[in-house]
């Protein structure tokens, strides 16, 4: 008797499906002496947000692995709501790649601001095992989504380039970036 197969790879899912919205409201324990949000509380934001984003992506549970460059470029005050936006951008094989943005405004909505944004990585692992598990794929629907989607890989590259992962030379999609092209001159 044949035995039957069955497929065991995730269905690839739309970005919307799994997008994250988290919003808090600056209070004076959140703030340093001057009346403005410490960075350290908006990372743990951040990653919360993102984290829940990753989990319901990969419909299991999620650790962080890593944290791209991340820049404070407005100051975000006491009295603040923050509202943090979370969408995973691509799939790999047990990792997602997360682009979280941080929106400040007064309680009224007035004065509405990008202060923040940065990708984080997640690794999806099996409740029980703490194994690493497949993740679905992500279908990028919008042109956004598809900019987002394939510019990941590079992304990917360069954060295992810098984290001793991948020798340089391997990063064929990041070195494409800095290739010149046939009519250029180079410096000597």
């Amino acid at each position: 008797m044949e035995s039957l197969k069955t497929d065991t790879t995730p269905k690839a899912k739309q970005v919307a499906t799994s997008e994250t919205i988290m919003t808090e409201m600056i209070m004076p324990n959140d703030t340093n002496p001057l009346g403005d949000l410490m960075g350290g509380n908006l990372l743990r934001w951040m990653d919360v947000a993102a984290g829940i984003c990753a989990g319901k992506h990969c419909e299991s549970h999620v650790v962080t692995a890593s944290v791209d460059h991340v820049s404070f470029t407005q100051p975000i005050h006491v009295g603040d709501v923050i509202t943090i936006k979370s969408v995973v951008t691509r799939a790999f094989t047990t990792s997602v790649e997360v682009f979280v943005e941080v929106y400040s405004a007064d309680v009224t909505g007035a004065n509405a601001r990008l202060c923040n944004h940065a990708y984080l990585t997640f690794v999806a692992l099996d409740k029980q095992t703490r194994k690493k598990v497949t993740v679905p794929k992500v279908l990028p629907l919008t042109g956004e989504e598809q900019k987002q989607f394939d510019s990941a890989l590079r992304r990917r590259e360069l954060r295992l380039v810098l984290s001793g992962r991948m020798l340089p030379a391997e990063a064929v999609h990041l070195s494409k970036l800095f290739k010149l092209g046939s009519g250029a001159k180079q410096d000597t």
